[in-house]
């Protein structure tokens, strides 16, 4: 697969040494929205801290003019212009213009360019179909590593796919199938539409062989479906990221929504009033990828293009890292009291466990890493505090029943219990198995936590240990921790959740 033009404001070999903590800046501009996001450092887990959207309609009427939307254009030339002076106003230190499908093909896109880098004083990296296909794929490896199935990123011009096989890029395509083209190209007609999706995917000849895995939808349109779903189900979690469902439900959904008409759809809360006419055409879109696909289920992503060009900027080092635990690290270093404590607890929670999975373990090691991040909230509202914002979190690697595991096991950590009303959103995400590991690991992290004071270095001299069915606390043969009435509560707790005879604390 072709590489993608890496766009530089400025260049830099090693773009990580050259731009320091800086933020970093990414405006793309599509055939149906343009979009910043500032990002607070180019790092294995940056943080967004700015995110803005403008549905501008360049490639509206594309087909028959072959041209740019004039009132498009003007729109964009704006609020590009208002996207570089708010990224010089934020100090950004790299800000990146990549264009996709629509400035490509336009006859009059050069001109176009020519007045976005005039008007910002950026430079515009204009990306061919397989440059935006990888880019949009990393997105997807940068939150997911282990992704397997195909990627397809739903632009408002084009449709890119590309193959993934634990986290490598194989295949990859870009066909002309947006929603703004398709619903030109077929005037309307549903029947016709059907006709030009199924004889561009007859072109991909390698589409068959994809199916078995998962299927894992980018780009506003098809994030606009799951927002759909969520609503209609009444989901407890409004999280896209990691939204699942299995491949006969997002059939259906597929198929119900292609054959609403914009009146039926603005009835629907949470679709924006600019994706009424184009929404029917993007869930058709993914039904006919589906009804070829045929995959176990269907994962959404909120990381795409944005995300994948950060990524790819990374030396190779910091993308073998996991984003999860990257994530988490950087959060408690910036809000610990004492900063990261995540290698201590990790240590110190070991003994409870000796039957647990590689991905049981890592949200294990993440869950240490976020036991201190809640201290300055007011004490009656700490653990639903933690709770909330770690279920909402936009930025870690997760599931949802992952996510779930983690804010319950931070609500248990201090001191949530488990018929409050605030723990039911996490625990209908969960297993029963699920559900009894968050409760173990928060009430030894709660533990943890009161042995240690919250400090580093004193923790890693104590330790948890069995002695047949008592579950013992070992102080540090220094001195420098002592029990007392908190301490012996909270192993009590701890007991209790284990499932252990006693303790006691030595």
């Amino acid at each position: 697969m072709p590489s993608a033009t890496s766009p530089s404001q400025p260049a830099s070999p090693t773009p990580q040494d050259a731009l320091g903590d800086g933020r970093v800046g990414v405006v793309d501009v599509g055939s149906n929205s343009i979009r910043l996001v500032v990002f607070d450092k180019l790092d294995r887990a940056p943080t967004p801290v700015f995110n803005e959207r403008v549905l501008c309609g360049l490639g509206r009427g594309m087909d028959q003019t072959g041209r740019l939307n004039d009132e498009g254009v003007k729109l964009a030339l704006t609020n590009l212009d208002r996207f570089a002076r708010i990224a010089r106003a934020m100090e950004v230190v790299r800000l990146d213009l990549i264009a996709t499908a629509a400035t490509r093909d336009a006859d009059n896109g050069p001109q176009f360019v020519a007045d976005v880098e005039r008007r910002t004083g950026c430079k515009v990296t204009v990306l061919s179909g397989l440059s935006e296909a990888r880019l949009a794929a990393l997105g997807v490896v940068s939150s997911m590593p282990e992704a397997t199935g195909l990627m397809g990123d739903l632009g408002g011009g084009s449709l890119e796919l590309v193959r993934l096989d634990r986290g490598q890029l194989g295949d990859a395509v870009s066909l002309p199938l947006g929603p703004l083209r398709l619903a030109e190209v077929s005037g309307g007609s549903r029947e016709a539409a059907v006709a030009e999706i199924d004889r561009q995917l007859d072109n991909v000849s390698w589409l068959s062989e994809a199916g078995g895995a998962d299927f894992f939808p980018v780009g506003g349109a098809w994030r606009a479906l799951a927002r759909i779903h969520m609503e209609q189900t009444q989901y407890p979690l409004h999280v896209i990221h990691g939204y699942t469902l299995q491949r006969r439900t997002a059939q259906d959904m597929a198929r119900v929504v292609s054959r609403l008409g914009p009146r039926s759809l603005s009835r629907i809360r949470g679709v924006s009033k600019r994706r009424l006419e184009t929404l029917p055409y993007a869930a058709l879109l993914m039904g006919r990828v589906l009804r070829r696909l045929r995959p176990e289920g269907v994962t959404f992503s909120a990381f795409g293009l944005r995300e994948g060009h950060l990524f790819d900027l990374l030396e190779a080092e910091q993308q073998t890292r996991d984003p999860l635990i990257a994530a988490a690290s950087d959060l408690a270093q910036a809000e610990g009291r004492f900063g990261d404590l995540g290698a201590e607890m990790f240590a110190w929670t070991e003994p409870l466990f000796t039957d647990e999975t590689d991905d049981e373990r890592r949200l294990r090691r993440a869950a240490g890493h976020l036991a201190d991040i809640a201290w300055r909230e007011h004490p009656d509202y700490r653990a639903v505090q933690a709770l909330y914002r770690i279920l909402r979190l936009p930025l870690l690697a997760l599931n949802h029943a992952e996510r779930a595991f983690l804010a319950y096991t931070a609500f248990i950590r201090y001191g949530g219990k488990p018929h409050e009303n605030a723990a039911q959103t996490p625990r209908q995400l969960m297993d029963a198995r699920q559900i009894e590991r968050a409760e173990i690991v928060g009430n030894a992290l709660r533990l943890g936590i009161t042995v240690s004071a919250g400090t580093r270095g004193l923790l890693a001299n104590a330790r948890l240990e069995w002695h047949g069915e008592t579950l013992n606390v070992r102080l540090p043969d220094d001195t420098s921790a002592a029990p007392g009435e908190v301490v012996e509560k909270r192993l009590k707790a701890l007991v209790k959740a284990v499932g252990a005879k006693r303790g006691d604390v030595f």
